[in-house]
């Protein structure tokens, strides 16, 4: 066999998603997520939710020593 060749279970599901695309369908591969801030801070040192990515800088909140353990994940929003 060729290298290459579509065939089986993964040429079917590329197969299939395409046809889900054609047709406009979601699913939860395209689920919209957002850039979450993490880190952990004096009133709660474990690490907890501190706000959107896009709306709180990281580097001020560091910086400033109000937070630390910093870390950016992608959450859904």
């Amino acid at each position: 066999m060729p290298r290459g060749y579509a065939e089986g279970p993964v040429a079917e599901e590329a197969e299939r998603r395409l046809e889900e695309l054609e047709r406009g369908e979601a699913d939860a591969e395209t689920e919209a997520t957002r850039a979450g801030l993490f880190g952990a801070t004096a009133t709660d040192p474990a690490v907890h939710f501190l706000g959107w990515a896009d709306e709180v800088d990281p580097d001020a909140l560091f910086a400033s020593g109000e937070a630390w353990g910093l870390t950016v994940r992608q959450i859904s929003a």
